[in-house]
């Protein structure tokens, strides 16, 4: 074992870990204040749900010996392999591994709540988690990340077959994420008076907030995807940086130019776009190519918000625009600037004398990881609400979720929550009164 990596590795899945509360604050800040507690819970339920499952099976499942380049087997469920290393020349303990890849697996759940804020109920919403991670996340997962003879003898299809290029989730993660996303709009329907009563984010400074801690997070959920402190894994920190910063200044830039202000939602959201673009991207393009992808990202993702309201579909705080489109700019861009001077696993895009196969193989990616997240997700949705019921009652809706689902409220006015001499004067008066 190699203890230098394994440490990089550990803190790494900490750093992706903390993307999940900061993924529960970006979003909770984005909903109106009377459902702010129901959109953070589904997030942190997350930890729960998808921890289990990937402990019990999810994770053997994902990256045990391959089943037809498809799913794995169960030979490390329970993960109690404490001296077993994967394999390569990283020396990362399997349950290191483990742990760091079950981040992923929870943020990407996570996400998925933002299609349906302000109108799902919780323990479906949990039901629905666990069967999602089971059967939609752990296949994708295997056919990208399972590599031969990494951890499995056999690994999965999309990687070891098709090779398409996908170093930190463009595919299991992201285009996953949207594409769910998008189903389970649908299944649940728009919210009430959506699109002819506005929507407006009740707390701009924890939107803020969670998308510096995204940001924060993010480094070691692409640096730490090269699974070992060395080159590789400093390239694509330095792309990472890049490409946000690039759709930062690409969005706002936009924004100004189509509504007359930069907003600080928009820099939140394009930090986001720019993150996801270059996230099947940063171990395999230079800082040129990080540049192009962020730009590209900034630009395509406010757009596809825009699109949202011709189309019709409610997705209420834009996991497909951000997290669906963003994902596909990335993957297919790994087509055109993938180089292998920057890592030898990588190939030569079309732009870097490659020729168009490696493009070709992107498309597939792309078309088969969409196509197959957004059927599983939609029936396993379509189950959930004719079984449990997922939707909450109009009047729930309408009054605000967190009452009525947690038996909680996030803010409370009331004299006895307030500070200072005047609110405990004002209790003094009512008791005086009686």
């Amino acid at each position: 074992m190699d203890s230098g990596n394994t440490a990089y590795v550990l803190g790494c899945a900490a750093l992706v870990m903390l993307m999940t509360p900061g993924l529960a604050l970006f979003y909770g800040g984005l909903v109106r204040a009377k459902s702010v507690l129901n959109m953070m819970m589904m997030s942190m339920v997350c930890l729960g749900v998808v921890g289990l499952v990937w402990v019990f099976g999810g994770f053997s499942l994902a990256f045990g010996n391959s089943h037809g380049g498809l799913i794995g087997g169960f030979e490390h469920a329970g993960l109690r392999e404490v001296t077993a290393v994967v394999g390569g020349d990283t020396g990362i303990p399997l349950q290191a591994f483990a742990m760091f890849q079950l981040m992923f697996a929870v943020i990407t759940a996570a996400l998925l709540s933002g299609a349906i804020a302000d109108r799902a109920r919780f323990w479906p919403w949990t039901v629905f988690i666990g069967l999602w991670t089971v059967f939609v996340y752990v296949p994708v997962a295997h056919s990208i990340f399972a590599i031969d003879g990494y951890v499995g003898e056999r690994g999965g299809w999309m990687a070891n077959t098709l090779k398409a290029l996908d170093f930190a989730g463009g595919t299991a993660v992201e285009i996953n994420s949207g594409a769910s996303a998008l189903a389970l709009a649908i299944v649940l329907g728009r919210r009430r008076g959506w699109p002819r009563e506005p929507v407006r984010p009740h707390n701009l400074p924890s939107v803020l907030l969670g998308a510096g801690l995204l940001w924060f997070g993010w480094f070691g959920f692409n640096a730490g995807s090269a699974l070992a402190a060395g080159a590789v894994a400093s390239n694509a920190f330095v792309t990472t940086m890049t490409a946000s910063a690039a759709a930062v200044i690409a969005w706002l830039a936009l924004e100004h130019r189509l509504d007359g202000r930069p907003t600080s939602l928009g820099a939140a959201s394009a930090a986001i776009a720019g993150l996801v673009g270059i996230t099947p991207a940063c171990g395999y393009v230079d800082t040129f190519g990080a540049l192009v992808i962020g730009l590209a990202a900034g630009v395509c993702c406010q757009l596809a918000i825009r699109l949202k309201y011709r189309l019709g579909y409610d997705d209420s705080l834009d996991v497909v625009a951000l997290h669906g489109v963003g994902g596909v700019v990335g993957m297919a861009l790994i087509g055109l600037f993938s180089t292998s001077a920057v890592n030898e696993a990588g190939a030569d895009g079309l732009l870097y004398g490659g020729g168009a196969t490696q493009l070709g193989r992107q498309v597939v990616a792309v078309l088969v990881t969409a196509v197959f997240a957004f059927g599983m997700s939609f029936l396993l949705a379509w189950l959930v609400r004719v079984t449990m019921g997922f939707r909450v009652d109009p009047e729930v809706e309408l009054a605000g979720i967190d009452e009525a689902e947690h038996a909680e409220s996030a803010y409370d006015f009331s004299p006895l929550t307030m500070t200072g001499r005047a609110s405990i004067t004002s209790v003094e008066k009512e008791e005086a009164a009686r």
